[in-house]
Protein backbone atom coordinates (compact mmCIF):
# COMPACT_ATOMS: atom_id res chain seq x y z
CA UNK A 1 0.00 0.00 0.00
CA UNK A 2 0.84 3.27 -0.76
CA UNK A 3 2.37 5.94 2.09
CA UNK A 4 0.65 8.59 2.98
CA UNK A 5 3.71 10.77 1.66
CA UNK A 6 3.39 9.01 -1.82
CA UNK A 7 -0.23 10.09 -1.76
CA UNK A 8 0.42 13.55 -1.03
CA UNK A 9 3.23 13.66 -3.60
CA UNK A 10 0.47 12.42 -5.82
CA UNK A 11 -2.11 14.67 -5.46
CA UNK A 12 0.46 17.80 -5.81
CA UNK A 13 1.84 16.35 -9.34
CA UNK A 14 -1.81 16.18 -10.48
CA UNK A 15 -2.80 19.18 -8.94
CA UNK A 16 0.13 20.88 -11.22
CA UNK A 17 -0.90 19.00 -13.93
CA UNK A 18 -4.08 20.48 -13.70
CA UNK A 19 -3.16 24.14 -13.84
CA UNK A 20 -0.84 23.65 -16.70
CA UNK A 21 -3.89 22.51 -18.64
CA UNK A 22 -6.55 25.04 -17.61
CA UNK A 23 -3.85 27.94 -18.50
CA UNK A 24 -3.77 26.27 -21.90
CA UNK A 25 -7.64 25.66 -22.29
CA UNK A 26 -7.97 29.46 -21.87
CA UNK A 27 -5.21 30.34 -23.77
CA UNK A 28 -6.89 28.27 -26.61
CA UNK A 29 -10.32 29.30 -25.77
CA UNK A 30 -9.02 32.96 -26.15
CA UNK A 31 -7.22 32.07 -29.76
CA UNK A 32 -10.32 30.39 -30.93
CA UNK A 33 -12.65 33.17 -30.80
CA UNK A 34 -10.46 34.95 -33.09
CA UNK A 35 -9.35 32.45 -35.20
CA UNK A 36 -13.51 31.55 -35.67
CA UNK A 37 -14.09 35.30 -36.40
CA UNK A 38 -10.86 35.44 -39.28
CA UNK A 39 -12.58 32.04 -40.69
CA UNK A 40 -16.50 33.43 -40.24
CA UNK A 41 -15.55 36.65 -41.93
CA UNK A 42 -13.49 35.25 -45.19
CA UNK A 43 -15.74 32.35 -45.78
CA UNK A 44 -18.23 34.76 -47.96
CA UNK A 45 -15.39 36.02 -50.11
CA UNK A 46 -14.25 32.72 -50.39
CA UNK A 47 -17.38 31.47 -51.35
CA UNK A 48 -17.74 34.04 -54.09
CA UNK A 49 -15.09 34.02 -55.52
CA UNK A 50 -14.93 30.57 -56.08
CA UNK A 51 -18.53 31.27 -57.78
CA UNK A 52 -17.52 33.81 -60.10
CA UNK A 53 -14.08 32.17 -61.28
CA UNK A 54 -16.40 29.09 -62.26
CA UNK A 55 -19.29 31.08 -63.82
CA UNK A 56 -16.53 32.54 -65.74
CA UNK A 57 -15.42 29.43 -66.66
CA UNK A 58 -18.58 28.67 -67.76
CA UNK A 59 -18.36 30.63 -70.61
CA UNK A 60 -14.97 31.22 -71.48
CA UNK A 61 -15.51 28.48 -74.23
CA UNK A 62 -12.11 26.27 -75.38
CA UNK A 63 -9.98 28.44 -73.11
CA UNK A 64 -6.38 27.29 -72.65
CA UNK A 65 -4.46 27.92 -69.69
CA UNK A 66 -1.18 26.45 -67.34
CA UNK A 67 -3.43 25.80 -64.18
CA UNK A 68 -5.98 24.16 -66.76
CA UNK A 69 -4.55 21.36 -68.72
CA UNK A 70 -4.09 17.91 -67.29
CA UNK A 71 -1.06 16.74 -67.47
CA UNK A 72 -0.37 12.51 -68.38
CA UNK A 73 3.26 12.01 -66.66
CA UNK A 74 4.09 12.94 -62.94
CA UNK A 75 3.08 12.53 -59.67
CA UNK A 76 -0.09 13.19 -57.81
CA UNK A 77 0.80 15.79 -55.29
CA UNK A 78 -1.27 16.33 -51.97
CA UNK A 79 -1.20 19.58 -49.66
CA UNK A 80 -2.07 18.35 -45.72
CA UNK A 81 -2.38 20.85 -43.35
CA UNK A 82 -2.39 20.06 -39.74
CA UNK A 83 -0.96 21.52 -36.33
CA UNK A 84 2.43 22.49 -35.40
CA UNK A 85 1.96 21.33 -31.33
CA UNK A 86 0.15 18.39 -29.62
CA UNK A 87 -2.28 18.24 -27.14
CA UNK A 88 -5.26 18.96 -29.36
CA UNK A 89 -6.65 15.34 -29.32
CA UNK A 90 -7.41 13.59 -33.11
CA UNK A 91 -7.44 16.45 -34.64
CA UNK A 92 -4.28 15.93 -36.51
CA UNK A 93 -4.60 12.21 -36.69
CA UNK A 94 -8.02 12.33 -38.15
CA UNK A 95 -6.16 14.29 -41.23
CA UNK A 96 -3.40 12.12 -41.16
CA UNK A 97 -5.75 9.41 -42.21
CA UNK A 98 -7.80 10.76 -44.70
CA UNK A 99 -4.27 11.67 -46.23
CA UNK A 100 -3.75 8.05 -46.41
CA UNK A 101 -7.10 7.25 -47.19
CA UNK A 102 -6.90 9.74 -49.96
CA UNK A 103 -3.13 8.18 -51.20
CA UNK A 104 -3.96 5.22 -54.01
CA UNK A 105 -0.33 4.47 -54.60
CA UNK A 106 2.51 5.30 -52.16
CA UNK A 107 5.02 5.83 -54.41
CA UNK A 108 3.49 8.29 -57.20
CA UNK A 109 2.74 10.57 -54.67
CA UNK A 110 4.42 13.12 -53.18
CA UNK A 111 3.50 15.66 -49.72
CA UNK A 112 3.51 19.45 -48.53
CA UNK A 113 3.11 19.40 -45.02
CA UNK A 114 2.13 22.37 -42.98
CA UNK A 115 2.61 21.91 -39.42
CA UNK A 116 5.44 20.32 -37.56
CA UNK A 117 3.32 16.90 -36.81
CA UNK A 118 2.36 16.77 -40.35
CA UNK A 119 6.04 16.53 -41.29
CA UNK A 120 7.13 13.76 -38.44
CA UNK A 121 4.06 11.93 -39.14
CA UNK A 122 4.76 11.01 -42.74
CA UNK A 123 8.24 11.37 -43.04
CA UNK A 124 8.61 8.46 -40.28
CA UNK A 125 6.25 6.34 -42.44
CA UNK A 126 8.65 6.75 -45.23
CA UNK A 127 6.46 9.47 -47.49
CA UNK A 128 7.88 11.71 -49.36
CA UNK A 129 8.17 15.07 -48.64
CA UNK A 130 9.01 17.86 -50.94
CA UNK A 131 8.64 21.21 -48.77
CA UNK A 132 7.17 21.84 -45.32
CA UNK A 133 5.64 25.30 -43.69
CA UNK A 134 6.22 25.06 -39.85
CA UNK A 135 5.21 27.49 -37.56
CA UNK A 136 1.86 29.31 -39.03
CA UNK A 137 -0.63 26.19 -38.43
CA UNK A 138 -2.14 28.65 -35.20
CA UNK A 139 -1.76 32.47 -37.17
CA UNK A 140 -2.23 31.81 -40.96
CA UNK A 141 -1.45 35.17 -42.68
CA UNK A 142 -2.42 35.93 -46.33
CA UNK A 143 1.21 35.67 -47.57
CA UNK A 144 1.68 32.47 -45.97
CA UNK A 145 -1.11 31.16 -49.00
CA UNK A 146 0.57 33.13 -51.03
CA UNK A 147 3.94 31.40 -50.55
CA UNK A 148 2.34 27.85 -51.15
CA UNK A 149 0.36 28.80 -53.78
CA UNK A 150 3.11 29.77 -55.70
CA UNK A 151 5.16 26.83 -54.84
CA UNK A 152 2.47 24.19 -56.08
CA UNK A 153 1.64 26.46 -59.50
CA UNK A 154 5.61 25.86 -59.74
CA UNK A 155 5.43 22.56 -59.69
CA UNK A 156 2.44 21.84 -61.74
CA UNK A 157 3.29 23.85 -64.60
CA UNK A 158 6.74 22.31 -65.08
CA UNK A 159 5.00 19.19 -65.55
CA UNK A 160 6.45 17.14 -62.31
CA UNK A 161 2.83 16.93 -60.96
CA UNK A 162 -0.16 16.01 -63.04
CA UNK A 163 -2.90 17.09 -60.17
CA UNK A 164 -3.15 18.74 -56.51
CA UNK A 165 -5.48 17.78 -53.66
CA UNK A 166 -5.62 19.28 -50.09
CA UNK A 167 -6.89 17.79 -47.24
CA UNK A 168 -7.82 20.17 -44.14
CA UNK A 169 -10.22 19.97 -41.39
CA UNK A 170 -13.24 22.39 -42.11
CA UNK A 171 -14.76 23.90 -39.14
CA UNK A 172 -18.03 23.45 -38.15
CA UNK A 173 -18.74 24.39 -34.04
CA UNK A 174 -16.63 24.74 -30.82
CA UNK A 175 -17.07 20.97 -31.06
CA UNK A 176 -16.83 19.49 -34.09
CA UNK A 177 -14.62 19.61 -37.03
CA UNK A 178 -14.83 17.47 -40.20
CA UNK A 179 -11.50 16.46 -42.10
CA UNK A 180 -12.09 17.18 -46.33
CA UNK A 181 -10.29 16.65 -49.54
CA UNK A 182 -10.16 19.86 -52.01
CA UNK A 183 -9.11 19.18 -55.67
CA UNK A 184 -6.92 22.15 -56.54
CA UNK A 185 -4.98 21.31 -60.09
CA UNK A 186 -6.03 21.13 -62.59
CA UNK A 187 -8.67 23.44 -62.02
CA UNK A 188 -11.95 21.72 -63.32
CA UNK A 189 -15.45 24.25 -63.69
CA UNK A 190 -18.93 23.33 -62.69
CA UNK A 191 -19.88 22.83 -66.50
CA UNK A 192 -22.33 24.73 -68.25
CA UNK A 193 -25.02 26.06 -66.08
CA UNK A 194 -22.57 25.70 -62.86
CA UNK A 195 -24.02 25.05 -59.66
CA UNK A 196 -27.11 27.24 -60.30
CA UNK A 197 -28.64 24.99 -63.06
CA UNK A 198 -28.34 21.86 -60.54
CA UNK A 199 -30.42 23.96 -58.11
CA UNK A 200 -33.26 24.53 -60.84
CA UNK A 201 -31.92 28.16 -60.42
CA UNK A 202 -31.04 30.81 -63.32
CA UNK A 203 -27.42 31.08 -64.32
CA UNK A 204 -25.90 34.34 -63.82
CA UNK A 205 -25.17 36.45 -67.01
CA UNK A 206 -21.82 38.50 -67.19
CA UNK A 207 -20.36 41.26 -69.15
CA UNK A 208 -16.61 40.79 -69.32
CA UNK A 209 -13.94 43.11 -70.08
CA UNK A 210 -11.71 42.81 -72.25
CA UNK A 211 -12.77 38.72 -72.49
CA UNK A 212 -13.56 36.09 -70.24
CA UNK A 213 -10.94 34.23 -71.30
CA UNK A 214 -8.46 37.17 -69.75
CA UNK A 215 -10.51 37.69 -66.93
CA UNK A 216 -10.18 33.96 -65.88
CA UNK A 217 -6.73 33.78 -66.77
CA UNK A 218 -5.96 36.39 -64.36
CA UNK A 219 -8.71 35.07 -61.67
CA UNK A 220 -7.57 31.65 -61.53
CA UNK A 221 -3.81 31.74 -59.68
CA UNK A 222 -6.00 34.38 -57.03
CA UNK A 223 -9.07 31.75 -56.77
CA UNK A 224 -5.46 29.08 -55.67
CA UNK A 225 -4.35 31.44 -53.49
CA UNK A 226 -8.01 32.53 -51.70
CA UNK A 227 -8.94 28.76 -51.76
CA UNK A 228 -5.64 27.88 -49.61
CA UNK A 229 -6.20 31.08 -47.63
CA UNK A 230 -9.44 29.30 -46.61
CA UNK A 231 -8.30 26.20 -46.01
CA UNK A 232 -5.69 27.26 -43.53
CA UNK A 233 -8.12 29.80 -41.86
CA UNK A 234 -11.06 26.78 -40.91
CA UNK A 235 -8.02 24.01 -40.47
CA UNK A 236 -6.29 27.13 -37.35
CA UNK A 237 -9.89 27.19 -35.89
CA UNK A 238 -10.33 23.40 -35.96
CA UNK A 239 -6.65 22.98 -34.60
CA UNK A 240 -7.75 25.42 -31.36
CA UNK A 241 -11.20 24.03 -30.78
CA UNK A 242 -9.99 21.22 -30.90
CA UNK A 243 -7.13 22.44 -28.23
CA UNK A 244 -9.34 23.89 -26.42
CA UNK A 245 -11.52 20.48 -25.86
CA UNK A 246 -8.70 18.44 -24.67
CA UNK A 247 -7.70 20.90 -21.99
CA UNK A 248 -10.90 21.01 -21.19
CA UNK A 249 -11.29 17.19 -20.47
CA UNK A 250 -7.93 16.78 -19.01
CA UNK A 251 -8.36 19.47 -16.67
CA UNK A 252 -11.86 18.08 -15.83
CA UNK A 253 -10.20 14.41 -15.70
CA UNK A 254 -7.78 15.89 -13.02
CA UNK A 255 -10.34 16.99 -11.06
CA UNK A 256 -11.96 14.03 -10.81
CA UNK A 257 -8.22 12.17 -9.94
CA UNK A 258 -7.66 14.24 -7.39
CA UNK A 259 -10.86 13.63 -5.73
CA UNK A 260 -9.87 9.96 -5.85
CA UNK A 261 -6.60 10.76 -4.44
CA UNK A 262 -7.80 12.82 -1.70
CA UNK A 263 -10.44 9.93 -0.78
CA UNK A 264 -8.00 7.44 -1.02
CA UNK A 265 -5.62 9.59 1.25
CA UNK A 266 -8.28 9.74 4.07
CA UNK A 267 -8.56 6.01 3.85
CA UNK A 268 -4.78 5.21 4.38
CA UNK A 269 -4.68 7.84 7.38
CA UNK A 270 -7.74 6.79 8.76
CA UNK A 271 -6.22 3.31 8.49
CA UNK A 272 -3.11 4.38 10.03
CA UNK A 273 -4.61 5.94 13.08
CA UNK A 274 -7.05 3.03 13.67
CA UNK A 275 -4.02 1.04 13.50
CA UNK A 276 -2.21 2.77 16.48
CA UNK A 277 -4.77 2.84 18.67
CA UNK A 278 -5.19 -1.15 18.16
CA UNK A 279 -1.44 -0.79 19.21
CA UNK A 280 -1.87 1.35 21.94
CA UNK A 281 -5.31 -0.94 23.19
CA UNK A 282 -2.83 -4.44 22.87
CA UNK A 283 -0.05 -2.92 24.52
CA UNK A 284 -2.30 -1.78 27.25
CA UNK A 285 -3.76 -4.77 27.67
CA UNK A 286 -0.49 -6.55 27.63
CA UNK A 287 0.59 -4.63 31.16
CA UNK A 288 -2.18 -5.77 33.31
Amino acid sequence: MASLQDIRRRIKSVKSIQQITNAMNMVATSRLRRAKEAATANKPYADKVAQVVHEIAANAGDFSHPLLEKHEGGKKLILVLAADKGLAGAYSSNVFKETVAHIENKADTVLITVGRKAKEHFKNRGYTIVQEYSGISERPHYEHAQAIARDIIQRFESGEIREIDMVYSRFVSAITCIPEVVRLLPFEGEGEGGAAKEKGGIRAEYIYEPSAEEVLGFLLPQYLVTVIYAALLQAAASELSSRMNAMSNATDNAGELISKLDLHYNKVRQAGITNEINEIVGGANALQ
